[in-house]
């Protein structure tokens, strides 16, 4: 029965639609910042340490949106981003160094998570009073994320 065979494969073929559209949706708004006050200044002296600092920061800046334990096995997307952030910890630029292999609405939504995240915590002991902030975006389709400097793994 040829003709009962092909609205299973329609149907699958919708549900893979309908649960695409879903994980799309996630990525639609972003979030206003939890934190309001300026952030105390860093006191890293290189750029390893101030990741710590500014992944941190994003952390405190959005909580509802940090996955809570590991992550899993097959992530939405992954990416690369540099952020050069001033000596008042204001966002100069982000620069996506990797883009999301599938997921490209995830890439607007990591830059516009960063630039909301502002101000930063001014890194006072770097050279020149600047910072860049390399970091990998580990994002899941529910729109949550965590950070390769806080991660908690993966299963």
């Amino acid at each position: 029965m040829v003709g009962g065979e092909g609205w299973k494969a329609r149907l699958s073929a919708l549900a893979l639609v309908g649960a695409v559209s879903a994980a799309q949706a996630q990525f639609a708004q972003v979030p206003s910042p939890a934190i309001t006050q300026v952030p105390a200044s860093s006191e890293a002296a290189d750029g390893q340490a101030y990741r710590l600092d500014a992944a941190r920061h994003v952390y405190a800046a959005f909580p509802s949106r940090i996955h809570k334990g590991k992550m899993p096995p097959m992530m939405y997307a992954v990416m690369i981003t540099e952020a050069e952030v001033d000596a008042e910890g204001q966002v100069v630029n982000v620069k996506v160094v990797r883009p999301p292999a599938a997921a490209k609405e995830v890439t607007p939504w990591v830059v516009s998570l960063i630039r909301r995240a502002a101000p930063f915590p001014p890194p006072v002991r770097m050279a020149g009073g600047t910072a860049v902030w390399r970091e990998i975006w580990l994002v899941d389709k529910t729109g949550t994320f965590q950070v390769d400097a806080l991660t908690e793994g993966q299963r």
